[in-house]
């Protein structure tokens, strides 16, 4: 099978959609072997991602040739990777990133199917500018319409496609993300000690990994610290945003800054040994489309508090505990129980690492062969 992608992100983005059009790049060439994979990205001089596939076989990275496609980068992808799948013999295209070119059905020898990672925008427009939710809206109803198939990264986001776009519940197939397989492998004790160094990094502490955003909600982790010992730390790992900046005056305002460390631009190398050392992981986000820090914390055997209200529970399976995204107290008595219970946790760590086998690079190559295949015999 030749199959045909859309790879700008997995060319420019370094999180978020690049690392999952990468992820499913990667396990479909190591599991899949008799497939060629064609990426189409717009821009050479931004595709720095891309450099381990450009010496793989399986691979063929293809930029415009024309000098329409060259000056005007934007609508080559747009439009004109249309007529260039269909001139390649590919017999899937697929859209990692909520989108497809819009005149995909031209290309009639080609089947098509999209990802859509989440619908947040509509459901929670008050995170977006009114440019934004335009935009996105347009191009991924689009895309759902237009595809052959839908792959939706959780039941919660295959929900949301059939309630906001009104699509069939068979037009779509929910194939899970998975995470890296650093967050597996056991750290060395040196690693942890230089990690620990370098951020000074308390004895034991609570994690938080994700943008620091008010979608994600680490207000609520604030107020529930308040409520614990003083003993208990908290770590936040993630991208500052402007939101930083009231949970800074929420901390020193209960006398807390010192309780909660904020640390921005963590390497992905030092990732795992942070996660590592952790004694929970708290993620308190109120929307989100999958949730992979929770499947990199089970990997990293650290027992997992979040909340309600989206799809966490599918991300942390029915070991982890979960509370709703307004509910400090019950936040703050949960982690707290934790933290205390050395039995509790050990048992849902072990619980957690099996959970985390649903999410196994070979079967989700497996799932995703599997709608590849009920596409093309459509």
């Amino acid at each position: 099978m030749i199959i045909a992608f859309d790879a700008k992100r997995a060319a420019q983005n370094r999180t978020g959609l690049g690392n999952y059009s990468r992820f499913v790049l990667d396990i479909l060439s190591q599991h899949t072997p008799y497939n060629k994979f064609l990426l189409y990205a717009p821009n050479p001089k931004k595709a720095s991602c891309l450099g381990v596939y450009k010496d793989n076989e399986k691979f063929e990275i293809r930029y415009p040739k024309s000098v329409f496609g060259k000056m005007f980068r934007s609508l080559w992808r747009t439009f004109g990777i249309t007529s260039c799948v269909q001139k390649s013999g590919a017999q899937i295209f697929h859209g990692l990133s909520n989108e497809l070119p819009l005149n995909i059905r031209k290309a009639k020898s080609v089947k098509s199917i999209v990802t859509v990672h989440d619908l947040i925008f509509l459901h929670c427009p008050q995170y977006y500018s009114a440019i934004d939710r335009f935009l996105y809206n347009y191009k991924y109803r689009h895309s759902c319409l237009n595809a052959d198939h839908i792959i939706a990264v959780s039941e919660y986001t295959k929900r949301e496609i059939m309630q906001f776009y009104d699509i069939p519940s068979e037009k779509i197939t929910v194939v899970y993300q998975g995470c890296d397989k650093a967050f597996a492998q056991r750290e060395p004790e040196s690693k942890l000690r230089e990690v620990r160094k370098t951020y000074s990094l308390p004895h034991q502490y609570i994690l938080y990994v994700g943008s620091i955003e008010e979608r994600k909600n680490l207000m609520l982790l604030a107020k529930a610290l308040k409520l614990m010992p003083d003993h208990i730390r908290v770590v936040a790992v993630g991208k500052r945003t402007s939101y930083v900046a009231e949970v800074e005056k929420y901390l020193r305002s209960e006398g807390l800054e010192e309780r909660m460390q904020m640390i921005h631009g963590v390497p992905f190398d030092h990732l795992p040994a942070v996660y590592q050392m952790a004694t929970v992981f708290c993620y308190p986000s109120r929307i989100e489309g999958f949730g992979i820090p929770l499947l990199e914390a089970l990997n990293s055997g650290v027992p997992v508090v979040a909340c309600t209200g989206s799809c966490l529970e599918e991300a942390g399976g029915s070991d982890s505990v979960y509370v709703a995204p307004d509910d400090d107290r019950a936040l703050a008595k949960n982690l707290i129980r934790i933290w205390d219970d050395r039995s509790l946790q050990q048992q849902m760590v072990e619980a957690g690492y099996r959970y985390a086998h649903n999410f196994a690079d070979e079967k989700l190559a497996a799932d995703l062969m599997l709608v590849y295949e009920k596409v093309l015999k459509q």
